[in-house]
């Protein structure tokens, strides 16, 4: 039987007298990838800030690979092996595409850049740097200033520093957010390259990209799940259907 890797337990987040997230429970197992889908305000995003360590729970527990993680700091669950890219990209726009990933390889080997020593000499963090630009299909690209990369090339860029920690758990907030459909195909290959071997949760709107990538889904509405399972199986949700997809999205 699969074991479950992230694992929530009557977790909920209340901001204030606003409960955003409702006693919910959910595992996402070794090596699926996991869709969380649902309308605006449905509590996605903070429910992955929870898992990630960015936003404290009001109530429940988190367990990632049988270890509780919630109230450990983002850079320690990080450490344990969990990974993420956010809604809003986040890289450092005047430093070039391989300068990001140096940076991101640099920290989990707990180096520090040195006035004495060039970042070049470090020719293990110079290798691992050069294959995650070619996993990402940045290789290209790698002198480019990170703020002159295309949208989806700095998407692909933040995937590569989240794979810079080298994490067995990735949490992906709206991938393919704002990409024109060229572009959104491109990181959905991308990311189907970057999941092997690893369990992937992904917060996402585009429903082609769900049903295309993802092995199951779960759907919530207002903080409370309604539906989880193999994507089929939701996808013929009447609950699902009424809640979120519409009739249009049905095959």
């Amino acid at each position: 039987m699969t074991s479950a890797v992230i694992s929530l337990q009557g977790i909920a987040k209340c901001f204030g007298s606003l409960e955003v997230i409702r006693h919910l429970d959910l595992d996402v197992l070794e090596g699926e990838r996991h869709a969380l889908i649902g309308p605006n305000g449905a509590g996605k995003s903070t429910l992955v800030g929870m898992i990630s360590g960015l936003i404290p729970l009001s109530a429940g527990a988190i367990f990632l690979n049988g270890r509780r993680i919630d109230g450990l700091a983002p850079e320690r669950i990080n450490r344990l092996g969990l990974g993420r890219s956010f809604q809003i990209t986040r890289i450092f726009p005047r430093l070039s595409a391989q300068e990001n990933l140096r940076i991101g390889v640099m920290a989990r080997h707990g180096i520090r850049y040195s006035l004495f020593r060039p970042a070049t000499a470090y020719s293990a963090v110079a290798r691992e740097v050069e294959a995650l630009l070619a996993k990402v299909r940045l290789d290209g690209r790698a002198g480019v200033v990170a703020g002159e990369l295309s949208y989806s090339e700095q998407r692909a860029l933040e995937l590569g520093m989240a794979l810079a920690s080298e994490p067995k758990v990735l949490l992906l907030d709206e991938p393919t957010a704002g990409m024109s459909r060229d572009e959104a195909d491109h990181v959905v290959d991308l990311i189907r390259t970057i999941a092997i071997g690893r369990t992937v949760l992904i917060v996402e709107h585009d429903m082609d990209v769900v049903f295309s990538l993802c092995d199951r889904v779960t759907v919530l509405a207002y903080g409370e799940l309604i539906a989880s399972g193999p994507a089929a199986e939701i996808r013929r949700n009447a609950r699902v259907q009424e809640a979120y997809l519409g009739t249009e999205h049905v095959a």
